[in-house]
């Protein structure tokens, strides 16, 4: 059986919360010209510049997280709030997901995301296959706008879930005291 464009792009979409990149899409061998025939067959919509969404992959409560760092670019991450509502800490639900980007995005972006400047030396990983700033960063991210009580159980809860080495624990745990 002949794998068609269709299939690849369904291949990469599973592994990304539904979403292709038309980067990903031409890195996989489907031209970027043909993302746009397919989204008008049906079964592809496009979502944004350069980002398209597998329609018949079932949506779940991280896509709107992948989707705002997919819409600002290679280099995007989560920050702050936006860390710990993924992970499921502190108990937030911010209103919009704030993403560090460390270039100019000139793309119009929904207004569910908030887009700011990363600083240099920003430790980004990757949560449920997300990029994101690191939980102990973010949570000292979040002093004075979440309050201290849950932020300190937050990083009681990173720390029971391994999501804080000993020394970030540590650090965490002296500079929400202060």
């Amino acid at each position: 059986m002949k794998t068609t464009y269709r299939d690849v792009l369904r291949d990469l979409a599973y592994g990304n919360y539904g979403y292709v990149t038309t980067t990903d899409a031409v890195d996989a061998g489907v031209p970027a010209v043909e993302l746009p025939k397919l989204a008008a067959r049906g079964g592809l919509e496009h979502v944004g510049y350069g980002l398209y969404r597998v329609t018949e992959i079932p949506p779940t409560d991280d896509d709107q997280f992948a989707e705002a760092t997919l819409r600002a670019g290679e280099d995007a991450y989560l920050r702050g709030e936006a860390v710990l509502a993924l992970l499921g800490l502190a108990d937030v639900n911010p209103k919009k997901i704030t993403v560090g980007t460390f270039h100019r995005v000139r793309r119009a972006m929904p207004g569910f995301v908030k887009l700011t400047q990363a600083t240099a030396g920003t430790k980004v990983t990757r949560y449920r296959g997300i990029r994101a700033q690191q939980v102990g960063d973010a949570l000292l991210e979040c002093r004075g706008r979440v309050p201290g009580t849950r932020l300190r159980d937050a990083a009681v809860k990173a720390r029971a879930e391994g999501l804080l080495t000993t020394p970030e624990w540590k650090l965490v745990r002296k500079e929400l005291a202060a």
